[in-house]
Formats: C-alpha cells, sequence, structure tokens
C-alpha cells in the first residue's frame, strides 16, 4: 500500500505539487497529464528520488523521508530514457549488477539471469553491448534489471515514450502482466484504460481520480 499524507512540492519557488493525500491499493494504476503537470515528480515520491517538501510518502508503512533504501528495495523504478539506468557493458552483466545485494553464488546468479533473459526474449543478447541494442530492447533490459530483484510494486515514468508503435505495445503489454503493483506514468491513453484507477494530474493538483474512460475524458476536457 502506498500512502501520500498531505504531500506538497516545490523545486525552489516554483511548487509543482499541492496537497495531495492518496492511498494506492490497487493492482494497476494510471497517471496522465499534461507536461509540466507534476505527474513524474508525483513518480519519483513513491519509491524516494524525490523527498517532498512538505507532508509524507509511506510505502507499507516505510517513510521515504527516513526508509529510503528500504523503500527502493521495495519500489522499481523504470525511467522514459532506458540509457539512464543501464551501467554494466553488457546485457547478462547489467541484469547480474543488480543482483549484486543478494550475494549470491555465482551459478545461482547466472542460473536467474538466464531465466530473466529469456522471460524478456533477451536470452540471444546476453553478451550483447547493452548500449547497442535497439530502443525496445533496451527497454526490455531495463525492465528486466528492474524485475529481477523482485520488487513489490513497479513504478513507470513514461516508459515508452521514445519506443514506435510496436515496441510501445509490447512494453505496454508486459506492464499488464507483472505481478506487481504497477505505477504507469505515461502520454499513451489507450494504455490506461485497462488500469483499475486512474489519476489525472493538472497544474500540480490531482483534478480527476478513478475509473479509466471518464479519466480520460476529463484529461481531454482539460487539454482541448
Amino acid at each position: 500500500m502506498i500512502e501520500v499524507q498531505g504531500v506538497c512540492h516545490a523545486f525552489g519557488e516554483r511548487r509543482v505539487l499541492d496537497h495531495l493525500d492518496l492511498t494506492l491499493t490497487e493492482r494497476r494504476i494510471g497517471v496522465i497529464g499534461a507536461n509540466g503537470s507534476g505527474k513524474s515528480t508525483f513518480a519519483r515520491l513513491l519509491n524516494g528520488l524525490v523527498i517532498p517538501t512538505e507532508g509524507r510518502v509511506r510505502v507499507g508503512g516505510l517513510d521515504t523521508r527516513t526508509d529510503g533504501a528500504r523503500v527502493r528495495r521495495r519500489v522499481g523504478f523504470v525511467f522514459t530514457d532506458p540509457d539512464a539506468q543501464i551501467v554494466m557493458p553488457t546485457v547478462a552483466e547489467d541484469v547480474a549488477f543488480s543482483l549484486r545485494r543478494r550475494r549470491l553464488a555465482k551459478p545461482d546468479a547466472a542460473r536467474i539471469v538466464a531465466e530473466h533473459l529469456a522471460a524478456f526474449g533477451l536470452d540471444g543478447h546476453a553478451d550483447h553491448p547493452a548500449h547497442l541494442l535497439s530502443g525496445g530492447q533496451k527497454q526490455l533490459l531495463a525492465l528486466c534489471s528492474v524485475l529481477v530483484t523482485a520488487p513489490e510494486i513497479l513504478v513507470c515514468d513514461e516508459p515508452t515514450t521514445l519506443l514506435d508503435l510496436r515496441n510501445a505495445r509490447r512494453i505496454a503489454d508486459l506492464l499488464a502482466s507483472v505481478p506487481q503493483q504497477v505505477v504507469l506514468v505515461t502520454h499513451d491513453l489507450d494504455a490506461v484504460l485497462g488500469s483499475d484507477r486512474v489519476l489525472v494530474f493538472h497544474e500540480g493538483a490531482i483534478a480527476f481520480d478513478g475509473e479509466p474512460a471518464a479519466a480520460v475524458d476529463h484529461y481531454r476536457t482539460l487539454a482541448g
């Protein structure tokens, strides 16, 4: 469960989030809104990448302000640009790097890496230079490297923005299938229609919170 209580956030003099109060328990939560509406800052609050200027964010009872490292073990984060989180030279090494805190024996780590690469269709690219993958493959690798750590919650900040239509659909289908609670920030309105709940951000506040189709209609009215 994610609890957002009395949260405000400002960058210098610019307030980007204003008095958010939410409890997120649904399995699939969509977040939509115009550029600059505060939705990406909101996403970063959920695993402690951003600490609110005012208020608290709790994940499973852990406060992001005081328990940030433990929160980040529970909450995986996927960025818009996968190059921002691919850190190792090859595909297999990048996934293995995510397992380093578990201090596994090498054969166990290699087995887990191989299983995850196969699940993401990357098993034929294990020794391939990670930064030479296609855009879609890089995003699959970024997801794989997060999910191999078995987080309870997955927060994705516009993960399909840089992808073509085929790869965007592939990532969307993958996110729909994972067992984790997923918070998906996106400009792809079709991608949130299968959500259990959709938040519409507008000028740092939540303008609508509810059923997906109604949320999309509300956003279109704001944008219109």
